[in-house]
This record gives C-alpha cells, structure tokens and sequence, in this order.
C-alpha cells in the first residue's frame, strides 16, 4: 500500500510549531513523517534550524503511529560513532519507527567545523565508510577503523533488537546505482517523471531493495498567486545548481546565489498549484512511475498554512491516493522505511538534501 508522509523542514519553523505540525498531521491520517538535518537555513528569511535529534525524541514520544526519517550526514559535522548512538538509541526507544538516509552532506552545515570542505569523490568515500562503521555499530560489532573517519574500539552499549534502516539518499541516477549496494531503499525529491521512472529502474536493476520515496517540495494555496509567491519566498535558494547546493557555506551565499531567480526556475524544484485536485493527480503520477512513499512538504513557513495543507489533504487528497499501489514491483528484502535494516554489505553514493 502507498504511504504518503509528512516532511518537516527544520530551516523553516520553530521546532515547537513543526512538533504541533506532525501531531496534526498524525490526527489527519498522514502514514509517516520525515525531517530534514541543518544546522542553518537555505536563507535568512527562513530563519531557523532546530536540532534533529533532540525534536526526533520529541516527535516520536508525542505520536503512536508515525515512522520517522532524517536525511543526515555522518563524517564531519557528526562524527559516525555519535550519529550510531543518536539513532541507534531512537531505534531501541520507538523498535520499527525511525530511520536515516545518510548523505555526503553540505558545506552549508559541514563547514562549521573548520575543516577543509573536501571534493565530491572524497566526500563520497567518506560516506561509504561512515555507513560501514555506523552499521557495524547498529548490529552489536566493536569498531576500529582508520580512513577518512576514524573510530577507535568503539561499541553501542545499548542496541535496538533490529537495526533501523539505513537508506540511500539521490539526485541523479548514478547515486541511485551506487546506493543499490548497501541502501535499504531510495529515496530522492520531485523530479521529471520520466527520470524518476529511469532512477527507479536503474536501482532495481543494479539489486537495490526496499521502498522507493520521492520528497515533493510543493506549494498549495487556493489562490494561485499566493502560491507563486511562497514558493519563491522559500524555495528560491533551492533552485541554484547541484555543485552550489553541496559547495555554498552561508545562508548569506545561497541568498546572493539565487537573486534574480523567479517563479519560473523555482517551479522546476517546487510543485505550484492552487489545485488539490492537480497535487492528487501529480501524486498518482509519482506512484504510476514506481514511488513507494510519497512525503509532501509544503514550502510555506507559517503553521497556519501547515495545518489548513494538513486539513485539505486529510479531506482531498489522501482519500484519493490511500490503496493505490506502486507500479515498481517488489520493494525486496529490506521492507517498509520505518522497518528493519537489509543486509549490510558495500556502501556508495552520494545524498540528497545532505549531499547534492
């Protein structure tokens, strides 16, 4: 059965308004939820950027039926031992309720620590061997490795009875790939369908198991206008290129990098629309080309909108899409996001979010 979720963009609301935000979207009948990681904002105008792992206890004592994911970055700004503990300690707290997509991360929330932001190969091997400590940890081993991340005799101490998931964040369909070996499902944003469809069989091809998630950046508003404008307002930062999502360090640089950029260029990040109707149809689209999870994040940063989104979604638009199944055929052995971890085996690829 389809899943449609809820995202909750840290860099946007206040950590108190997005909790308010998925216990109403928990109430609506939304299936799921997902967060972003950030230690800043796309811009300045957005204005915040809570800590994850803090709200993720939050949110998941504070709900009974949502399973929760972050995309998230081990290697710089979090060490891989310390981000294992964080979610294995979630996962042994709320058993089949969170998981993570572990990305290459962002010079935007890496560069903090004052280390040198390294090229993309790097910053990939990086993550490759972030997620080999981190699942060995998850199962109970004792580490000691020496790479780009180092860990010394390093054990979770408590575990939970199945490790979470573990899943592969992508852009671009040669992440897709990469990830196929170790993810136990994909998740990537709004896209082409036609490229979706092709990332989508890519992964299942090269062996990738478990769901296929899209994230649908989206503003809704009954006055189309509104909409537009909110979209550019929020998302515009979002609309520079790949290399300048992984490679800009301020909120202050993504704002001068998007200047001039308009509703034109952002609707190719952002779904617009005055029309639930059209979001239902665009949602069935997603699942026509082998979407699994379907999370929708409406772009506006006021939790009045978040919840008249969260209202007329729970009257229009999951009526519509709830029992519709997938056309991907099987997820394999790695199960729903929320579940239980896959097999481990080698690591590769790139993020999404954490990671262009």
């Amino acid at each position: 059965m389809t899943i449609i979720g809820f995202h909750a963009s840290h860099e946007q609301m206040h950590p108190s308004d997005l909790l308010r935000a998925v216990q109403r979207a928990e109430e609506a009948g939304f299936d799921a939820a997902m967060c972003s990681d950030h230690l800043a904002p796309w811009s300045r105008a957005q204005g915040h950027s809570g800590f994850t792992w803090s709200w993720l206890g939050a949110a998941l004592a504070t709900t009974s039926r949502l399973t929760f994911g972050t995309v998230t970055a081990p290697g710089q700004r979090y060490h891989p031992v310390v981000l294992a503990h964080a979610l294995g300690t979630l996962a042994a707290m709320y058993p089949g309720r969170v998981w993570a997509a572990p990305g290459s991360g962002e010079n935007l929330n890496e560069h903090v620590t004052g280390d040198p932001w390294p090229p993309k190969a790097d910053r990939d091997e990086r993550l490759r061997e972030s997620v080999r400590v981190m699942r060995a940890l998850l199962a109970g081993e004792e580490v000691t490795h020496e790479g780009h991340v180092t860990a010394h005799e390093a054990r979770l101490w408590t575990l939970p009875e199945v490790p979470p998931m573990l899943v592969g964040p992508a852009i671009t369909i040669e992440t897709a790939v990469s990830h196929a070996a170790w993810a136990d499902g994909l998740i990537t944003t709004n896209q082409p369908l036609e490229t979706l469809r092709e990332m989508f069989g890519a992964y299942r091809e090269a062996g990738g198991r478990g769901d296929l998630s899209v994230q649908v950046h989206l503003s809704w508003d009954q006055d189309l206008g509104v909409a537009e404008r909110t979209a550019v307002e929020q998302w515009s930062a979002n609309a520079v290129s790949p290399q300048q999502l992984a490679d800009l360090p301020t909120p202050q640089a993504f704002e001068e990098a998007s200047a001039g950029i308009g509703v034109e260029e952002v609707r190719e990040v952002v779904h617009v629309t005055d029309s639930l109707e059209g979001l239902t149809d665009y949602l069935l689209s997603l699942l026509d080309v082998g979407a699994d999870r379907v999370y929708l994040h409406h772009v506006s940063a006021d939790l009045d909108v978040q919840e008249r989104f969260v209202a007329a979604c729970a009257e229009h638009v999951l009526p519509a899409v709830r029992g519709v199944t997938s056309t991907a055929g099987p997820a394999g052995s790695a199960g729903a996001l929320g579940g239980t971890a896959g097999a481990a085996g080698a690591v590769g690829g790139s993020g999404l979010a954490s990671g262009a």
